[in-house]
């Protein structure tokens, strides 16, 4: 095989420490030279500092968690060629592994140019990421939350969920604001918390409330509940503060994203979080729905197709474009049914059950 990067250098990252292993191939027999380093940072820079005094400006390190990220930083920007690799992609030989032969292993691999990189995006999108992300995971904390409540109201013989469509609407908040309060309420009291445009009737809504069975203690968790979700309501309202302040150099392509038939303003701020404004990185469409975790991988072996199963490394992506897809399927299957009552009328007729 042909030795793409004459001098290379790998990397076995580790929370605490990392090895490094930068391989000379420029004679015959190739020569190692081996360093450890801690991983607090003026350490990391002296890791730099010892790449560039050695003449190395390919870096290869294994995505270990969140460990590489330090390395990462202390070499971007300094050493023109840092791939962080996939584990898969450069695993050693079981009875061979120690920190040493993984280190050695990986420069070995990376030399020849058959170690595949993770894409890493500029500094800004990752930081963007970041928030991204973790607007996602606040949503579902919220709707964990939200879910808990309602759970409190019906274990208390609280039907609200039956007539109202959103139990955390204007009237049915106020509604249970009374009923969780310390002081005796009437009927009176509940239906003048009712919006007007409010569709319940007020027999319903009395039915549901009528009979609610919740004690002192089942009252007071349920507003530490109700505590939480504005809690987290604010926290939201904070990260969205800071994602339009960074998305303001990027609203352009927001803007051309937005065009797309499906595609909201938050779905595009995700997408470009998660893929960047370079799509260069994906040599077409296909490999980057594969990198997204919206199609199935490959595995064939002596012509025979075994299963596969559909990568999640990327959730907020891949629900964003999945919400996509789904409404694009609706789209095509409207117009096909639309297409076929214009061509064959009397077929979708008998089609249609009466």
């Amino acid at each position: 095989m042909e030795i793409v990067y004459p001098r290379a250098c790998g990397v076995d990252v580790h929370k605490s420490f990392i090895v490094a292993v930068i391989c000379i191939s420029e004679s015959i027999k190739p020569k190692y030279i081996k360093k450890r380093f801690s991983t607090f940072n003026n350490q990391l820079i002296q890791f730099r500092e010892w790449l560039i005094e050695n003449n190395c400006q390919n870096v290869c390190m294994e995505s270990t968690g969140k460990y590489y990220i330090p390395v990462y930083n202390a070499l971007e920007s300094h050493i023109s060629n840092v791939v962080v690799a996939n584990p898969k992609w450069v695993k050693a030989i079981k009875g061979e592994k120690d920190d040493n032969k993984d280190a050695k292993w990986i420069a070995d691999l990376f030399k020849f140019g058959i170690v595949r990189s993770s894409y890493i995006p500029e500094k800004d999108i990752r930081i963007l990421r970041e928030f991204t992300r973790y607007q996602y995971k606040l949503v579902n904390i919220r709707s964990s939350e939200k879910n808990r409540f309602q759970n409190a109201l019906t274990t208390g013989n609280c039907k609200l969920d039956l007539v109202f469509t959103d139990v955390f609407g204007k009237s049915a908040s106020s509604i249970v604001d009374t009923i969780l309060s310390d002081e005796p309420y009437t009927s009176e009291d509940i239906l003048s918390k009712v919006h007007g445009r409010c569709k319940s009737s007020t027999e319903d809504i009395l039915s549901a409330v009528e009979g609610t069975d919740l004690n002192h203690f089942q009252k007071e968790r349920s507003k530490i509940v109700q505590k939480h979700i504005e809690y987290v309501d604010s926290l939201l309202d904070e990260v969205q503060h800071h994602i339009d302040m960074m998305v303001l150099a990027y609203e352009d392509y927001i803007q051309l994203l937005m065009a797309i038939p499906g595609i909201s303003r938050k779905s595009a701020i995700i997408i470009i979080s998660e893929l960047g404004i370079d799509v260069s990185q994906w040599s077409n469409a296909r490999k980057l729905a594969a990198w997204a975790g919206l199609a199935p991988g490959r595995n064939e072996s002596a012509g025979k197709k075994k299963s596969v199963k559909i990568s999640k490394v990327v959730s907020t992506l891949n629900h964003a474009l999945f919400r996509l897809h789904m409404l694009l399927s609706r789209i095509r299957h409207a117009a096909t049914m639309q297409k076929n009552l214009t061509e064959f009328p009397s077929v979708a007729a008998r089609s249609v059950p009466s």
